[in-house]
């Protein structure tokens, strides 16, 4: 039976790692905030991008030619974009993506086709090594605040191997934020740029005829191929946001059950430490009567 002693050294300790858990917590906290404010000021942004890509295809005579929009006939290769932290501590965040991206990988492998991978934060990259799998890229230390420049660096390795005819699809796979307790593994494909982005709805169609015809300057293609870059860059960035708000929400929740399960395991050591300080005290009296009775 452990002593008293020994339970003041783990009731000890395991009040440091709650003061480490909730000081993270709250860290987490204060960056979900922000992470949300910034998520909440990217959507008018990509709404408003999506229009003008639009606007602008519709009045393009063809874009068969736009590499981006290029449906292959077949597609022999795809290139998995796994969004993953630069740290643990957050529960199951980092693994419900790796998970998701390996299901995908099993899923493509079985339809014939050749998986590539490009890896985004330390751990996917560190578990895809640890897997023994190739890498065409990796990008970390910015998962905690991605900036637009770093969607830009993803965006373009990704579109030179599409464009090249190295991997003829692009699926992202990254946590969608939907609350500080949900986060919602999702997989969307980025290249080749959906044509549906080039429709719209009879609503847009009636303002533009409002509006009148437009003359751009230069040609309506070369602008739609300058965009659709642009286009790119902005679904990985809002993946990003999605993906860091999601893990500063995942960490906050994971810290704060670690907070109360260790207040509980103070307690349950609290109580087996007075039962062993009463089993020392009693065992004293005992030994106090038995040497009182040798005397008489």
């Amino acid at each position: 039976m452990a002593s008293v002693q020994d339970y003041k050294r783990r009731i000890r300790s395991v009040r440091n790692t709650r003061k480490i858990t909730r000081a993270l917590e709250l860290v987490a906290a204060a960056k979900l905030r922000r992470a949300q404010v910034r998520i909440e000021a990217m959507r008018p942004y990509a709404d408003t991008m999506r229009e003008l890509i639009s606007g602008v295809g519709r009045a393009a005579g063809s874009v068969q030619r736009l590499p981006l929009l290029q449906q292959r006939e077949e597609t022999a290769s795809t290139l998995i974009v796994p969004l993953t932290g630069d740290r643990g501590l957050a529960g199951a965040f980092n693994a419900q993506v790796t998970r998701r991206a390996f299901a995908v990988e099993r899923r493509l492998q079985a339809e014939g086709q050749t998986v590539r991978w490009l890896a985004v934060g330390k751990k996917g990259r560190s578990t895809l090594t640890f897997r023994r799998r190739t890498l065409d890229g990796a990008f970390v230390g910015f998962m905690d605040a991605p900036g637009y420049a770093d969607a830009q660096v993803i965006a373009h390795r990704a579109a030179s191997l599409f464009i090249e005819g190295e991997v003829d699809r692009v699926v992202l796979v990254y946590n969608t934020f939907v609350s500080a307790l949900t986060q919602t593994v999702t997989e969307q494909e980025i290249l080749p740029i959906s044509a549906d982005i080039l429709e719209t709805d009879e609503q847009e169609r009636a303002d533009d005829t409002l509006r009148g015809d437009f003359i751009f300057e230069p040609e309506p293609e070369e602008i739609l191929e300058r965009l659709l870059p642009v286009y790119l860059e902005t679904q990985i960035y809002r993946a990003l946001l999605e993906s860091g708000a999601s893990f500063q929400g995942a960490q906050m929740t994971a810290m704060r059950n670690a907070s109360k399960n260790a207040g509980e395991l103070i307690d349950t050591l609290t109580l087996q430490m007075n039962r062993a300080r009463q089993a020392e005290i009693t065992q004293e009296i005992l030994e106090v009567v038995a040497g009182a009775d040798a005397l008489t």
